[in-house]
Order: structure tokens, then C-alpha cells, then sequence
């Protein structure tokens, strides 16, 4: 089975001051800077944005009484520590059976869990959702819970449903490729993983229960403020192996489209700059045996072609629409045998009705998201979900985002066609005349990426080297900001722990006339990390400082607040919240050891102990936030 296409964009203004972070090398030239979109009467009162100074730890830290600062520091310290990251398993199980259950519980919410969790349940989350929010920054709520399985256990139920029925019969064999198949050296899901969650399937029944906690998570948030966020995995709502098999025909799919374009001396090019001659293109599938001429002829049709004669990419992808007579017999050659093989793989009838569980369940939660006003932001996962996880997300948003951003994808840029993927959703996007939002983050599961492809033999999907990843992130994020100019419905949340990107974002939205006050970029970062840059981005013109120092109290809004003469950046932090002892493993695999976050990490610490020494110096280490 395969699905249609999906998206679209939007845009702003802001006018920031110069910052000293320079674009990294390989960036394009800016627009010029006093292009700015005529938006009427409103665009006459646009306020100035001010610098952003993220070393000023008395706004960084305005919103935290000393006693949090000191228990940041701690925590990051300790999370900092490779000694207690290696045997974290093993320390807590030791303090749990020296304390007992209800001490050791005490403890984790006065440390590591109150760090990084707002609360049990909807109610003891609110206090703190509403304090970021006086400070100018939303929240994305985002449900932890997850099952306490041993290294056996997690997998044992990682191969019962990544396995289909067909591949379990000693007579059938596994015709998916590589990174496409589950091995058992990788079935714990949790292994080498950074600051993500991991669910495994049991059956039908839990994926059921997690979204009836995802539908209160949405309602939650709705109750708690206006335009917030909630967090979705999609391996949580329903049978992996659909993922799996789907990711496969989607990458099988794509790998023939370049292997043809490389046939007409076009390879090497972008995704969004390849285009095939379709004569020559028929002429080559025909040669393969795929179909007759005349069959091969009837899948171009004339509103696909238009005038070009050539068809590109997304062109391309909508030829597997189950509806399309290609559809029903398409093969594609075996790079490994030459062999024509079945593109599209057969499902017994219960693996297709999990299949339609899995859709009507992502349909529900769009549907309450819109209800409520909330936005969801689909989690990137492992590479090899991702490509089905990409196309179904894209889905939603062909459905859901007509009048705004509602479904966010998520694009982890540490993958080598990170660049591919968002071009080409894009110009998906504007072709279909709905509404582009994505959240970009330098990824989460790097070194559990890396060794797998090792370990099973197949090109490491991951850029070579931080440097490069930054790269890639940098350019993404540029050509998002640069179409978001032309495109004033679409959003961007920049996810990311790290204060040169977050200064180069600010830098190219002054230069391209992107003000804050549209919402059309907003900032993400992690509840319990870098509030050195959470903060002081919020709090522009929140209740905060009116020209000459003075206190002002104003309505706060989670988008651009306002005040006089400043405008605030629309920020979230993802606040997870669920019970202490199903959160824990999440809360353990936040071990700082991802490049941007540790340097982040780093950085907080410092700020975190200059403030608390400015603090002890002047008196004032009884804080109280205003």
C-alpha cells in the first residue's frame, strides 16, 4: 500500500540587530536587508527586535529561585558523568532498595526528574506551564510514559512485530533490503540512544491506551495555554512492521528514480533540481520487461507533464498511489541480483487491519489537535521507520493543514538527505497549496544509527562527522527561512541547543524581514536545558522591561508578546510529564553525550555558576521570579 503526496509554507518579519555569530561557510548571500513584505497597517508598527544577549545570566535566569539554579547545576554535573551514565541502571536499582519506593521516588522529583519533568498528571503539570508561559515560553507536552522491559524482554517483542506473517513461514523469505529488516542485535530500540523516548508494540490494546493518553496530553495542553504543542511517536500507535515494509518500498521507490536519472547523466543533482526526459524514460522501463509501451505511456498522463515533457521526484512518488494502475504490478530491479522484484508488498488480513488501526488512530488525534488548537509535532524516529513515518506525517498534512501549520514533521539534519527531504516537502507544499510546518533538530539516535549499518552491512545513513551535521543544519534551515519569505502561512520551529544557530537564525531573519510577531519561527529546546537561550528569547517584551528599566504588567500570550518597544521570539520547551518510574529510562538516556547538547550542557553550566556567584555577591541569592 502506498500513499499521496502532501504540504505547504508561511512567513515573517523581524528585524534583529547585528549579532556577532557569522553564517557558517557555504551559506547563501542574504536577501536584502530592509526587504519586507507589505502587510498593511500592521506592518506600519512593527517594533524593533533588540539584540539577544545569551551570557546575560541575570534575564537568563530571572524565572529561577537560586535553589533551582543549584539543583541545574548538580544534575548536569552528574549527567555529565560517564561513570554514572554506564551504571545508571544499577544505582538506581541499589537506591531504590536502600530508601524503599516512596523515598527513592522523593528523591528522583528533587533531582533528575524534576529537572526534566513537569509532573505525575494533567493537574501538577499546570503550575509549571503556566510559569514558563509568564516568561514568555510554551510548551510542548510531550507523555513519557514507557515500559520498564528488560534487555530480553524489549527484544523479544522488537522481533515478534517487525516480523510479518509471511517472513515467520519457514517457506518464505525476507525480501526486504538490509536496513529494512530486523536483526536481533538491534531489537532493544532503547540501546545507544539520545533524549528520546522508545515504545515497543505488545499488541492492539496499548496502542489503543496510548492514545487515549496522547488524546488527554492534547487536551491538557489546549486547557493549560493557546497555541501549544503535543509531542507523538508514531511507532507507539500501532505494528512496526508496517513501518518497516512501507520505509522499504519508499526507499526502493526513490533509489529507482536516481538509478534512471543517472542512466540520463543527471546524477549527483539535488532531489528538487532532477527532472527525466519521460521519452527516454519510457523507453528504459520498457526495456526491463516492467510493462508494454502502451501501459508505460498511460501512467504519464498530461496533468502530470503539463507542458515540460519531464517528470521529477514528486512527480515520480505519486505514481505509487494505490489507485494508479502502476500500482498493481510494479517491480523494480534488485541492486544486489538484477533481478525484477515486487515493489509493493501483500499484507495478510489482520496485518491490514492493524495497518488501517494505525491511520484511523493518527486520524483521531489530528482531528482532537484541531478541535482543541493544538498543534502535534510527529517525532522523527530511526532511520528506518523514517522514510513511512515522513510519508505518512505528509499525509496529515495534506488533510489537516489547509488554513494553518496543525501537523509538524520533524527533520533530524545529521542524515545525509536531511537537504533532500526538506526541499522536496516543500516544494510538495506549494504545489498543493497547503501549509508547511517542520521542526528541524540535528537528530537522536546517531551512534545506535551508525552501528547497525556496521553491524548488518549497509551505507551509515549519518554524516560523517558533527562539522558536517552542522552543515547540514545551517542549510536547511537557510532554505527554510529563505522560502518561508514567500510563503506567509508556513512555520518553522528551530529545535536546537545551540547558541551560534540560534544566533544565525535571528541574523537571517533580520536579513530576510521575518519579524517575530508572525510566529512564523519559532525556538525549541529541551525543559531543563538552556534556559540561557530559552529565556532571554522569550522574554522580549513579556512581563518583563519597559524602556528605562521599569516593571509592566501585560496579558502573556505564547507567541510574540507585547510590550513597549520590544516584541518577544516565539519559544516552547518540551516538558515531558508522566509517572516517576515509567519515565525514568527516558530520563536516563538524556545523557548529554549528543554533540549539541553536551556543548550546550557545558555552556549552561558555566552561565549556571556565574549566576548563582553574582547572586552571593550582591545579596540577592533569596531570589523570588516576578
Amino acid at each position: 500500500m502506498a500513499l499521496r503526496r502532501v504540504f505547504l509554507l508561511r512567513s515573517a518579519a523581524p528585524r534583529v540587530a547585528g549579532l556577532s555569530t557569522q553564517p557558517q561557510a557555504g551559506v547563501q548571500p542574504a536577501a536584502s536587508p530592509g526587504a519586507v513584505r507589505a502587510w498593511g497597517a500592521a506592518e506600519a508598527v512593527r517594533r524593533p527586535v533588540p539584540v539577544v544577549d545569551f551570557s546575560n545570566t541575570q534575564e537568563a535566569y530571572r524565572s529561577r529561585r537560586s535553589w533551582e539554579l543549584v539543583r541545574n547545576l548538580l544534575v548536569l554535573r552528574l549527567c555529565a558523568s560517564r561513570v554514572l551514565l554506564v551504571h545508571h541502571e544499577q544505582l538506581f536499582h541499589v537506591t531504590r532498595k536502600l530508601l524503599g519506593q516512596r523515598m527513592f521516588d522523593r528523591l528522583m522529583k528533587m533531582t533528575v526528574y524534576g529537572q526534566f519533568v513537569a509532573g505525575e498528571d494533567q493537574e501538577s503539570i499546570r503550575p509549571l506551564i503556566r510559569h514558563n508561559k509568564a516568561f514568555g515560553v510554551g510548551s510542548i507536552l510531550d507523555y513519557g510514559l514507557e515500559e520498564d522491559l528488560s534487555h530480553e524482554e524489549a527484544e523479544r517483542k522488537e522481533m515478534e512485530s517487525c516480523t510479518s506473517e509471511a517472513e515467520r513461514d519457514s517457506s518464505g523469505t525476507n525480501k526486504r533490503e538490509k536496513q529494512y529488516q530486523v536483526h536481533p542485535a538491534f531489537g532493544d530500540r532503547r540501546d545507544g540512544v539520545i533524549c528520546a523516548r522508545t515504545y515497543f508494540y505488545a499488541n492492539e490494546a496499548k496502542c489503543d491506551n496510548y492514545m487515549e493518553n496522547l488524546l488527554q496530553s492534547i487536551e491538557a495542553s489546549g486547557g493549560a495555554s493557546d497555541g501549544g504543542f503535543a509531542a507523538i511517536k508514531l511507532t507507539a500507535l500501532g505494528r512496526p512492521q508496517f513501518l518497516l515494509q512501507f520505509s522499504d518500498v519508499l526507499t526502493r521507490w526513490r533509489r529507482f528514480f536516481h538509478q534512471m536519472a543517472a542512466e540520463q547523466g543527471q546524477s549527483g543533482r539535488a532531489a528538487v533540481d532532477t527532472k527525466l526526459e519521460v521519452a527516454v524514460l519510457q523507453e528504459s522501463i520498457a526495456k526491463m520487461g516492467i510493462a508494454s509501451r502502451a501501459e508505460i505511456k498511460g501512467w504519464f498522463t498530461p496533468e502530470m507533464l503539463g507542458v515540460s515533457g519531464t517528470v521529477d521526484l514528486l512527480d515520480w512518488n505519486s505514481l505509487i498511489d494505490s489507485r494508479t494502475q502502476l500500482s498493481r504490478h510494479l517491480v523494480v530491479p534488485n541492486v544486489q541480483t538484477g533481478q525484477l522484484e515486487p515493489l509493493l508488498s501483500r499484507f495478510t488480513e489482520e496485518e491490514e487491519q492493524q495497518m488501517k488501526r494505525m491511520l484511523q488512530r493518527m486520524d483521531v488525534l489530528a482531528k482532537k489537535g484541531r478541535d482543541a488548537g493544538v498543534r502535534l509535532m510527529i517525532d522523527a524516529e530511526q532511520s528506518y521507520f523514517q522514510p513511512a513515518i515522513s510519508r505518512l506525517t505528509l499525509e496529515m498534512q495534506r488533510r489537516f493543514n489547509v488554513d494553518k501549520p496543525l501537523i509538524f514533521n520533524t527533520f533530524q539534519c545529521y542524515l545525509k538527505d536531511a537537504y533532500d527531504n526538506v526541499t522536496m516537502d516543500m516544494e510538495l507544499a506549494r504545489r498543493e497549496g497547503w501549509c508547511f510546518g517542520a521542526k528541524l533538530v540535528r537528530g537522536a539516535y546517531m551512534d545506535q544509527e551508525r552501528a547497525r549499518a556496521v553491524e548488518i552491512g549497509y551505507e551509515d545513513p549519518v554524516n560523517p562527522t558533527y562539522e558536517a551535521t552542522n552543515a547540514m543544519y545551517h542549510r536547511c534551515l537557510n532554505y527554510v527561512l529563505e522560502k518561508l519569505k514567500r510563503s506567509p502561512r508556513a512555520e518553522v520551529m528551530v529545535a536546537s541547543h545551540n547558541e551560534d544557530t540560534v544566533s544565525f537564525t535571528l541574523r537571517r531573519m533580520e536579513e530576510l524581514g521575518l519579524h517575530p510577531d508572525d510566529g512564523q519561527v519559532s525556538f525549541g529546546q529541551l525543559l531543563g536545558m538552556c534556559d540561557q537561550i530559552s529565556f532571554p528569547l522569550g522574554e522580549l517584551g513579556c512581563p518583563g522591561r519597559v524602556q528605562g528599566g521599569g516593571r509592566h504588567t501585560v496579558s502573556v500570550g505564547l507567541h510574540s508578546c507585547v510590550c513597549v518597544g520590544q516584541a518577544g521570539f516565539p519559544v516552547y520547551k518540551y516538558v515531558p510529564y508522566g509517572p516517576v518510574m515509567e519515565v525514568l529510562p527516558y530520563l536516563s538516556r538524556r545523557a548529554l553525550e549528543n554533540s549539541s547538547i553536551m556543548k550546550g550542557a557545558q555552556r549552561e553550566r558555566q552561565l549556571l555558576w556565574q549566576e548563582l556567584r553574582r547572586r552571593l555577591r550582591t545579596g540577592s541569592l533569596f531570589h523570588h521570579p516576578a
